[in-house]
């Protein structure tokens, strides 16, 4: 069983000098499976001293944060949870402030200041906005890990130049510091911190640790005694134990089952009856079944009797199940819905009554160019459903994807898929191994860089130039080229070479999706579409080609009718 992050927390808070208590503090640990999969958040935020609000507005910041992270998709990564948490808070304070007496005074309104950690694995993610602060102790001493926004004008007078609910948009400083056992943060407000210096507060944690509460409270109180005027808040985390690099926890209800036997026809899983094989290899098995109460079909993949020392292997096998839950898109297999208890670790999904892309290209090999935009444009809708929730497929290929009877086209197979939110969970599988068919692959992974929806947006370029041409944008090149030079002298064979009509700015656009360098590929799948159906601003505006080279004709009429004309001139002269 796989040890969760277990963290111990004190708190303090204390209105000080003021008449009422601007700042507020919370944080969560939540049960797992969330404990793992989303991490422990700790949050501080400190309303300012202009505005009469401030409190509900730093309330309403801590608040939401810790609700609405929780929330967010599980495939996530923690950074991307987190802003688009805290952009939401942001906008819903500033409109508040906007919708108040104080629209034209932002500083009486709906604004604090900010600063959270999310503990999550072996990695603690600090987010930050304003002058609040958070620390790291360390063997030296505090090691601050925020910055403050604060912009002095004069020796008496600063201003915030950064807080959430002070303007429409928020810029949120970002760092990732790895933890161990034993870890400890601080998080306080500007009533603490600049009253008590860095090596006190350390001298005061390190005599009364023992007690975090105790510690919070003393660490105010000596800010108070050296003449803080403002509110007083002090958080203090220590790390008490780290996950074990092993299994991911999420995953262990089904990793504790046994491998079901090798299927065969007529016999019985559970619930279902097999009918036959669809397709085997070294991974999986997948066999076409009835589902014994509803008798519908489906398909039924179980891992390879090989994977039962490939721990790897079987991770990414179990994987699939996880991701294929959290995508509701009609271009992406979909899980066949059951509550049933299974006794054996094997993946129901729906049967598609279709055939594979591999197969429609046998059956059409030069098919009509409206065809193949209507495939890949549903190719990409499905590919969306993964980047929006920070998952990347890496193995997009001809037989991965299916197309049923009524032209529907789904992408299936998820056994290379990367999740950035399970990516950062200690002890998941990170290696950086090649996942996909090495035809289809991005450049960028022979170098061992890490994908992105780029990555898989040249996989679609291939599989778009395959459909229009029968072959590969640079043959078998590609797997060879193992350094940056061998991929920068790789050569795209353009389309007009081959004996079909297609517009010179489709194949622009498919050697821009096709770029060996990413960075130089489209940015979004909609752009790849959208330029597959219309020729780019930079293809129009290009210069047109010579005269001679579009009209030789008319180019050797006009050079001929000149120098005619330089022949009677010249006569003219002579008589």
């Amino acid at each position: 069983m796989r040890a969760p992050l277990r963290v111990s927390i004190g708190q303090y808070s204390d209105k000080g000098r003021k008449s009422s208590n601007q700042d507020f503090h919370g944080a969560l640990v939540p049960r797992e499976p969330l404990s793992t999969l989303k991490g422990i958040c700790i949050a501080v935020a400190d309303g300012i001293s202009s505005s009469s609000v401030s409190q509900e507005a730093s309330q309403a910041a801590v608040t939401s944060f810790l609700e609405d992270y929780y929330c967010t998709s599980q495939a996530w990564s923690v950074k991307t949870s987190v802003e688009r948490v805290l952009r939401a808070a942001n906008s819903w304070l500033h409109s508040q402030t906007l919708r108040s007496p104080f629209r034209y005074e932002i500083e009486r309104g709906y604004v604090c200041t900010f600063s959270a950690l999310v503990l999550k694995s072996a990695t603690a993610h600090v987010f930050h906005a304003g002058d609040t602060r958070v620390y790291r102790l360390t063997d030296d001493g505090l090691e601050r890990l925020t910055n403050d926004h604060r912009v002095r004008v004069s020796s008496e007078e600063t201003y915030l130049s950064r807080a959430l609910g002070a303007n429409q948009g928020i810029e949120l400083d970002y760092r990732a510091v790895p933890i161990e056992k034993g870890s400890i943060f601080l998080l306080t407000t500007d009533g603490v911190h600049e009253h008590v210096s860095d090596a006190d507060m350390s001298v005061l944690f390190r005599r009364y640790g023992s007690d975090l509460d105790a510690a919070a409270q003393k660490i105010a109180s000596a800010a108070y005694d050296n003449g803080s005027p403002d509110n007083l808040t002090v958080q203090i985390v220590r790390v008490e134990e780290t996950p074990r690099q092993n299994s991911v926890e999420i995953l262990e209800e089904f990793s504790e089952l046994p491998l079901p036997p090798l299927l065969e026809p007529r016999m019985r899983l559970d619930n279902y009856t097999v009918v036959r094989e669809v397709h085997a290899n070294h991974r999986s098995h997948v066999h076409l079944a009835l589902d014994d109460e509803t008798n519908d079909p489906v398909i039924i993949k179980t891992p390879a009797i090989d994977l039962r020392e490939d721990a790897v292997l079987l991770e990414r096998f179990l994987m699939e199940e996880w991701v294929a839950r959290r995508i509701d898109n009609p271009h992406v297999l979909a899980p066949h819905r059951h509550s049933r208890p299974r006794n054996f670790v094997y993946l129901v999904t729906e049967y598609i009554d279709g055939q594979t892309l591999t197969q429609w290209m046998i059956d059409h090999p030069k098919p009509e160019l409206e065809a193949v935009r209507q495939i890949v444009e549903q190719i990409a809708r499905g590919l969306n459903a993964f980047h929006k929730l920070e998952m990347l497929h890496q193995d997009l290929r001809p037989d991965n994807i299916m197309i049923d009877r009524s032209g529907s086209v789904k992408i299936i197979d998820f056994g290379s898929v990367h999740v950035a939110g399970i990516a950062e969970i200690a002890g998941a599988s990170s290696t950086r191994e090649l996942l996909g068919t090495a035809q289809y692959t991005a450049p960028e992974y022979f170098l061992g860089e890490a994908g992105s929806c780029r990555s898989d947006l040249f996989s679609l370029g291939v599989i778009t130039y395959q459909m229009l041409s029968g072959k590969l944008p640079y043959g078998a090149e590609v797997p060879k080229c193992r350094t940056k030079q061998a991929q920068r002298s790789l050569a795209y064979a353009p389309l007009f070479a081959e004996d079909r009509e297609i517009p010179a700015w489709i194949d622009e656009a498919l050697a821009k999706a096709v770029h060996p360098d990413p960075i130089k590929r489209y940015r979004e799948l909609s752009e790849f579409i959208f330029d597959l159906r219309h020729p780019s601003r930079a293809f129009l505006s290009k210069t047109r080609p010579p005269l001679l080279e579009r009209n030789p004709v008319a180019f050797w009429k006009g050079v001929s009718a000149i120098l005619a004309i330089i022949v009677i001139v010249l006569l003219a002269k002579l008589v």
